[in-house]
């Protein structure tokens, strides 16, 4: 198995794992194209275990097209990255929330 569809396993236990009944109706995740080309990845936190957890502005840039940026603010981890980044950026989120136990 690639780490793309390890981290897309990962994610997607994580996702039903939140589902109570309640959360997927006002929480949930996005991921959406960026015109410049990239993504952004938007991964509601509230009513998780990460809720209240940190995770500082981090810039990782290695060309045009190969970035990745990432943070938490308002209670949501976000993502922004290049076209052939998604899989790193995920995988971002799944080691931050995999320190706490998750």
């Amino acid at each position: 198995m690639s780490e793309s569809e390890q981290v897309l396993g990962w994610l997607q236990s994580w996702y039903a794992s939140q589902c109570d009944g309640d959360w997927e109706h006002e929480w949930g995740l996005k991921i959406e194209t960026l015109d410049n080309p990239g993504w952004s990845v938007l991964i509601d936190l509230e009513e998780t275990e990460l809720a209240d957890r940190e995770y500082p502005r981090q810039r990782i840039t290695r060309g045009e097209h190969d970035w990745v940026m990432a943070w938490t603010s308002e209670k949501a981890f976000h993502v922004a990255c290049g076209p052939r980044n998604l899989a790193e950026a995920l995988t971002l989120f799944r080691d931050w929330a995999s320190e706490s136990g998750q």
